[in-house]
């Protein structure tokens, strides 16, 4: 799409409603309005989530209390997932389309995606030690979560290599689609392989295998994240807006 075709379109879309929001300077100003109620929303979630975590959930009968991290481990895994199938998202409608909000978004996306999967692998390491007796294991799902986040690392690094903008997106977009097998594989890993990895106590096909404190805990944790991720990200997207059509 040439450039001049992308203003025609901008043009039309900030005619027809939400879709104005589809050009940058538009989404720079809701992003704007947006970002204190997200911030404050992951503060409010954030408190009682820890106050579950430490003081409401039972000990467990085998861990003890080092099972806590839990509360911790559990959201940041599954953000590193959600957040990578989000920017991969974004990066692919920004290379079919030719948009350059969604190129930016996904730019925005990749530092808080990273962010998630280390604390993921830092808990889990933490949570690893007094549980398997090691800090590490070469596990699948251990093994797949770090190259999610060397993805996360190569897209950030790629985009900073070129120095062409718009040919630093479409690479950056091919490489976030052909890592997007990766998060099936981490997600799967436990039923496709022998893993010391335990499986998921929380699953759309099994039910709830926890206490409903424990339940509680993790899933306003995962809100407090969500919250604190788009909140970031918001944050994020702007200054590239800012850089770019300055």
């Amino acid at each position: 799409m040439s450039p001049t075709n992308e203003s025609e379109m901008n043009s039309t879309f900030a005619q027809t409603g939400w879709l104005r929001y589809a050009s940058p300077k538009p989404f720079h100003r809701l992003a704007g309005k947006m970002i204190p109620g997200f911030a404050i929303a992951a503060i409010l979630f954030v408190m009682p989530g820890i106050h579950i975590a430490l003081f409401v959930a039972p000990t467990d009968a085998v861990q003890g209390d080092v099972y806590r991290i839990m509360f911790v481990h559990v959201p940041a895994a599954w953000m590193s997932m959600l957040l990578y199938v989000v920017m991969a998202a974004y990066a692919g409608l920004g290379l079919v389309l030719n948009t350059r909000l969604s190129a930016m978004m996904a730019r925005a996306v990749a530092p808080t995606g990273a962010l998630f999967t280390a604390l993921a692998l830092i808990t889990g390491a933490l949570w690893g030690r007094p549980t398997w007796g090691a800090w590490w294991v070469w596990d699948a799902r251990l093994t797949s979560e770090l190259i999610l986040l060397f993805l996360y690392l190569g897209f950030i690094s790629l985009h900073g290599a070129i120095d062409d903008i718009r040919r630093a997106d479409r690479a950056c977009a091919v490489l976030a689609l052909a890592g997007v097998m990766n998060v099936p594989v981490i997600y799967f890993s436990v039923q496709w392989w022998y893993t010391l990895h335990q499986g998921a106590s929380l699953s759309f096909g099994s039910g709830v295998s926890m206490d409903a404190s424990m339940l509680a805990g993790i899933l306003v944790m995962t809100l407090a994240f969500w919250c604190y991720a788009i909140a970031v990200v918001l944050v994020r997207v702007r200054r590239i807006i800012d850089e770019r059509e300055s």
